[in-house]
């Protein structure tokens, strides 16, 4: 769908400079995702891996986040691959609806109540970023929790059209919940593209 070079701005690695390579096609459908235009992949032209790889590299950076829409619906394994022999670290973000393919240096894991994850993405998740959209997502964040490795990074992060509403009670949640942090989209705060 798109590349872009710029700082990340949600989660463990927030605020450090990123290559983003967003990926067309999902199938989640989350009524509040905020870029539903990637959801059809037949709206964007194919792009080799050479050509997405020679993208990453025009940036001082190496770290590269593989996003979507939904990246696991393609085989990732070639792509890493090649952006790790050219000395990038390979980053996800997966609902982790489909099977984990690819070399990876971090997998941030943001399960959807919209379509079920596979067990197998627990094991290898670095960080789980819970988007907390209502007062029952804080018991779905912890029934994930229970099944990610002890040392993944916990995260609740408010839904964005309902954060000034929510970001109270999960202040206090992860007062109360200390292993949780707080992700914020600070991309959207500082209006940073």
């Amino acid at each position: 769908m798109e590349a872009f070079y710029t700082l990340q701005g949600e989660g463990y690695h927030s605020g450090k400079a990123a290559y983003f390579i967003r990926l067309g096609g999902c199938d989640v459908g989350c009524h509040w995702c905020d870029v539903k235009e990637s959801w059809d992949a037949s709206d964007f032209p194919e792009i080799s891996i050479e050509g997405i790889v020679s993208g990453a590299r025009e940036y001082n950076t190496d770290m590269v986040v593989i996003t979507g829409g939904e990246p696991l619906m393609y085989d990732l394994s070639a792509l890493t691959l090649s952006l790790q022999q050219h000395g990038m670290k390979t980053h996800l973000e997966t609902s982790g609806v489909y099977p984990v393919t690819g070399e990876w240096d971090w997998i941030c894991f943001s399960p959807k109540k919209f379509k079920e994850p596979l067990n197998e993405v627990y094991a290898r998740a670095d960080e789980l970023k819970v988007v907390i959209y209502n007062g029952s997502d804080f018991q779905w964040a912890e029934q994930h929790a229970s099944s990610v490795r002890s040392d993944c990074k916990l995260f609740l992060q408010p839904e964005w059209s309902r954060a000034e509403k929510n970001m109270p009670q999960i202040i206090s949640y992860i007062k109360s919940n200390p292993r949780w942090q707080m992700s914020l989209q600070t991309h959207k705060y500082l209006d940073i593209p």
